[in-house]
């Protein structure tokens, strides 16, 4: 099984990688510490499974899953989060990720997340699971996701902006023009009803786009 693992924490990547070198079937074909990179390497390696953390920076996991999905579909996605609250697991599960990993989880979770994905199926950790039932059960009471409002520019550019980046060094890191980026603020700002930087940064905080 080939493995990807993205996650902008050094320790965090060493660690998780010591544990699965101790699974015989899995083989580390790349590592990556920002969203953007962990893309790029999913593109080019096309591992069974990737791992990937929530919050990176300059694209997200859910951001990395969500393209995955459109541009390459057998490659199964694992989030790895030390959120457990039923918002990030939804987000993760309507991003199309097959599972969600607690980063407290015991290291023998890491083994039957690896082998349940690559079955096809979607595993959660145990500790979420039950949550995420009782939420689905709640008819009616599901809500929207608020990011789905924006494109998928958008959101990435939200998350620079939310990141402290200029206009121009957006415009650098998604090699665009200064005038594109300038479009797509002044188009997220609209249709999030949302008129100046703090206020976008405050959203993008409280929708986990970006750790505070």
């Amino acid at each position: 099984m080939k493995v990807l693992l993205a996650d902008d924490h050094h320790l965090v990547r060493a660690g998780i990688r010591v544990l699965l070198e101790k699974i015989g079937s899995v083989q580390i074909v790349a590592e990556a510490g920002d969203g953007r990179e962990a893309l790029e390497l999913i593109d080019r390696h096309r591992p069974d499974v990737a791992l990937l953390d929530i919050t990176m920076p300059g694209l997200n996991g859910l951001e990395v899953a969500a393209r995955t999905a459109k541009t390459c579909e057998k490659t199964r996605i694992i989030i790895l989060s030390m959120h457990a609250d039923e918002g990030y697991v939804a987000q993760a599960l309507r991003a199309g990720v097959a599972g969600y990993l607690l980063k407290d989880a015991v290291a023998t979770e890491l083994g039957l997340a690896l082998t349940a994905v690559a079955r096809g199926e979607t595993y959660l950790s145990p500790a979420i699971s039950s949550k995420v039932v009782e939420g689905f059960l709640r008819a009616g009471e599901e809500k929207a996701d608020p990011l789905s409002v924006l494109t998928a520019r958008q959101r990435e550019i939200l998350q620079l902006i939310a990141e402290g980046r200029s206009t121009k060094q957006i415009a650098a890191d998604l090699d665009v023009s200064v005038k594109t980026v300038e479009t797509h603020r002044a188009q997220l700002m609209e249709r999030l009803d949302i008129h100046d930087v703090a206020g976008l940064v405050r959203f993008a905080v409280r929708t986990g786009l970006v750790e505070p």
